[in-house]
């Protein structure tokens, strides 16, 4: 993410109108109200042993699916545009701040994490809800790790709805109203768990109504006028209340509308504002009703990554179409304020929205996700082996857990603070509250494992896991490597070995692959391969330390490198590095204190050993017998050195273990890889350059005859002028890496050098490969424009906006594809907070203690709008005055 954050409002360039009625509506009960729901949600991706995500490549070119998704989807609907029919932008509007959304706890952890810009303008936008519908906020909660609820036993329920809960309280700073349940999965003892933790309302899909009836009045006794709505024709424009059979107890319901739901996701409704306008018309009813409420929902990622670009078209609809049509843009909690339930509803006993035979998608090979003509016969041996599972771990857990906790169940609901805040301070914080007896270290990684344990036992019932139509899938594979590490932390808390006898029942789930056979093959090759040890991370450690200048002290994912000694020795080619490290794991304080060896022989050969520390004795006479063997310049006699120091019975006591740059995460080691490679690909370059120049002449004669060009000679301009632009594109970041006052020339001469190979690449029809190009000149012209907008002085605007000018320019010569949009979200905040503001005072010229007011003088404004006319802004309005 950009350094350069800003907070960026809903700003409206030309007259936008934004839906403010709400303010007034705030006693007013009539009309028609419009909700549009996005169920926000990815699956937990992360690698259960380093709390990161590993790169995905089929997300490419971005290093994972929330990556990818996030760029197509949750950023822009936190900065959607509005165009004008010449494609200029009009306004910047936050959707999150008029739809109704949730978004799945693991999913906020990751954006948190990744791009706080993005968090914060979720965050924002919930508070301005608020504001604006009479403190009914637009976000919604979501069980925890979204797991099929009337499939979970009481205790899961429970720990879920808190677990969510408490995220959302943490995160928005108030109680959540409502709950989205995973799938929309339902049934009454979810509907009862529901209601008692407080939870008002919730929203399902039509099909799950089984019938309804007006609730009579205080007066009446409900009568038997049961409406059979069964077929999904309850009318979904009007909230209602479920009783808990038997009992005064309820929660309210909304439902969407499912056919424009439907239609929004498998049609073209979101292709325009009017499209989308015209369809929700259509379920207005004419009944004269004082209210109704047309609700949608989707999941979220409709609006934008399935289908592209129509987070647009949600902008303009809240911003322009809907209000323009006299609806009122609402969320439920606020429509639910305004007209409480007078009807009551029952459910069908067991029902999900993306599955026609109840939640058997997620337990029985019912046909749901068929992958053309798989069985899904896997998925209730699988659902079989997890409760087995989770069963054992219940009886680990209450067994140990008793041992340290006052309440150990108590303790695993309220685990959601530490795993939303891991700092030391906080976990001795709530391991002081709910501990039976002062813990000692030991207790207190023991304690922390069997919480461990238990959200790894959650996290295997992530619902994806059963979604799609093969086990072997990363969904599949997923729910198994979390339910690998709870194992773990099983037999690593009470010595209880179930990996066995859990295989044993993963045999019963057959795979669609031969290569995989069941379960147990699938959980042997793609989970047990990519399980993680202290001494794997400590070998990561080790053998980037050849290519890092790590500190005392750095932090490799999840766990903590304390170095205690390090010792690098280089002889010719090769290079040894021996020390001493602490690896310290973040999440369940356990530790050890490791020595390792790592000898680089040039190339990609590595070879690493590691072995737990005995003694200082031992070390020292280890450390000196391995340089003492480099200096004889001999790779064989260094590492037999290795083999005999780490095997030797002075380590007996641990077991000794190799690894080689293939053992790294792969992170790392694609990162050592191009290490590797550049001086090869350095090579390679001044090649192909040299081929190019020798036979410049014969190929402009071939193109000037309009003949073949040999591949050969293509093959060396393309690479010899895409290298070429690469170093002229590095040494113009490096000089305006620190712009400042004064130095207008900075970057003129490589921009000079980029437009010649523009042209020279146009004129031998040469597709160039400019790595990282477009990020790179994206980067600078968003740096340059903050620098002109509020660090330069005014003085070199014309120079300042001429480089950025002619920046752009060059990115379109060379075909790099530049999105301009956080360029244009920096312009149009200051045109919304300083420009705009400034050409109202036409008598007052800059001075320096007026900065903040008007920076520029108002002959320097006319310069400012053709820029924001070149980053394709509407300024016309501007301009036509200025």
């Amino acid at each position: 993410m950009s350094v350069f954050v800003e907070e960026v409002e809903s700003v409206s360039l030309t007259p936008l109108a934004p839906p403010e009625q709400a303010q007034s509506d705030r006693h007013q009960t009539t009309g028609v109200f419009v909700t549009v729901h996005g169920h926000f949600y990815q699956p937990p991706r992360e690698n259960p042993y380093l709390d990161a995500i590993e790169r995905q490549p089929s997300a490419a070119p971005f290093h994972n699916w929330n990556e990818r998704i996030h760029h197509e989807c949750y950023r822009p609907n936190a900065f959607a545009r509005v165009l004008n029919d010449r494609g200029e932008l009009v306004g910047i509007v936050n959707n999150y701040e008029y739809m109704s959304f949730n978004i799945g706890p693991t999913l906020m952890s990751w954006l948190e994490r990744y791009d706080v810009e993005v968090y914060q303008r979720i965050l924002e936008a919930d508070r301005k809800s608020c504001d604006r519908l009479n403190g009914h906020g637009n976000a919604v909660a979501q069980v925890f790790n979204h797991i099929i609820m009337p499939l979970a036993n009481e205790r899961d329920k429970y720990t879920q709805i808190r677990w969510g809960k408490e995220d959302f309280r943490s995160r928005f700073g108030r109680d959540p109203e409502g709950m989205w349940l995973a799938e929309a999965a339902v049934d009454y003892v979810t509907l009862e768990t529901l209601i008692a933790e407080d939870i008002r309302f919730i929203v399902l899909a039509p099909s799950q109504a089984q019938r309804c009836r007006p609730m009579p009045s205080v007066e009446d006794e409900r009568g038997d006028d049961w409406i059979e709505v069964g077929g999904a024709q309850i009318d979904p424009r009007r909230p209602y209340r479920c009783f808990l059979p038997g009992t005064e107890k309820y929660i309210d319901i909304f439902f969407y509308d499912g056919p424009i739901s439907r239609d929004m996701g498998f049609d073209d409704l979101l292709n325009s504002s009017h499209n989308l306008s015209g369809r929700i018309g259509t379920a207005i009813g004419g009944d004269r009703r004082q209210a109704q409420l047309i609700a949608v929902a989707t999941d979220g990622e409709t609006f934008g990554h399935h289908k592209g670009g129509t987070e647009k078209c949600l902008a303009y609809s809240f911003t322009e179409q809907f209000p323009r049509n006299g609806w009122k843009v609402t969320n439920f909690a606020h429509y639910l304020s305004l007209n409480p339930p007078t009807w009551e509803v029952e459910l069908k006993p067991v029902t999900a929205w993306s599955c026609a035979h109840g939640v058997n998608r997620w337990q029985d090979d019912c046909g749901c996700g068929d992958g053309g003509g798989w069985h899904q016969k896997w998925r209730r041996p699988l659902r079989n082996a997890l409760d087995w599972l989770r069963d054992r771990l219940i009886e680990v857990y209450e067994d140990s857990g008793s041992k340290f906790f006052l309440d150990p169940w108590l303790a695993r609901d309220e685990y959601i603070d530490v795993i939303r805040d891991r700092t030391p301070d906080h976990v001795e914080r709530f391991l002081s509250r709910h501990r039976s007896h002062q813990l000692t270290p030991a207790e207190q990684i023991d304690a922390l494992r069997l919480l461990e344990m238990q959200r790894h036992a959650l996290l295997m019932y992530t619902s994806c896991g059963w979604f799609f139509e093969e086990l072997s899938r990363p969904e599949g594979v997923q729910i198994l490597r979390y339910a690998a590490r709870a194992l773990e932390l099983a037999g690593e808390v009470a010595g209880m070995q179930l990996e066995k006898e859990f295989l044993l029942h993963l045999t019963q789930a057959p795979s669609n692959i031969d290569e995989f056979k069941n379960g147990a093959e699938i959980y042997r090759q793609l989970v047990v391969s990519a399980q993680v040890s202290f001494k794997q991370v400590a070998a990561h450690y080790a053998i980037t330390s050849l290519f890092a200048n790590y500190p005392q002290e750095t932090r490799v994912y999840c766990y903590t490198a304390h170095r205690l000694d390090y010792q690098l020795q280089r002889m010719g080619t090769m290079a040894l590095a021996v020390g001493q490290v602490r690896m310290v794991s973040e999440i369940t304080w356990e530790s050890v204190h490791l020595v390792f060896a790592v000898l680089h022989l040039g190339g990609w050969d590595f070879h690493c050993c590691i072995q737990p520390f005995t003694s200082s004795c031992a070390y020292t006479e280890m450390k000196e017998q391995l340089f003492d063997a480099l200096e004889q310049a001999s790779a064989a006699q260094t590492i037999l050195a290795m083999s005999r120091m780490f095997g030797d019975e002075t380590y007996a006591s641990g077991t000794s273990s190799t690894y080689s740059l293939q053992n790294l995460f792969a992170e790392e080691r694609h990162r050592i890889m191009k290490l590797l490679s550049k001086e090869t690909l350095t090579r390679l370059d001044q090649l192909y350059t040299q081929v190019y120049r020798d036979n410049y002449s014969v190929l402009m004669a071939f193109h000037r005859d309009e003949l073949p060009v040999p591949q050969e000679l293509q093959v060396a301009a393309e690479v010899a002028l895409s290298n070429r632009a690469t170093i002229a594109l590095r040494e113009l970041e490096h000089e305006l890496t620190d712009l400042a006052d004064g130095e207008s020339h900075l970057g003129l001469s490589q921009l000079a050098e980029l437009e010649a190979i523009a042209t020279e690449a146009k004129n031998m029809r040469s597709q160039l490969n400019i790595r990282e190009g477009k990020q790179t000149l994206e980067r600078l012209i968003l740096k340059a424009l903050w620098h002109l907008l509020y660090e330069s002085n005014p003085t070199n605007l014309t120079t300042d906006i001429q480089r950025i000018e002619r920046t752009i320019d060059v990115g379109a010569r060379l075909n790099l594809g530049l999105s301009l949009d956080r360029v244009q979200e920096v312009f149009c905040s200051c045109l919304h907070k300083y420009i705009v503001p400034q050409c109202i005072l036409v008598d007052v010229t800059w001075k320096p203690e007026n900065e903040g007011i008007c920076r520029w003088e108002l002959a320097q404004i006319r310069p400012l709008l053709r820029l924001g006319k070149k980053l394709a802004v509407d300024v016309d309005v501007w301009m036509k005055q200025y």
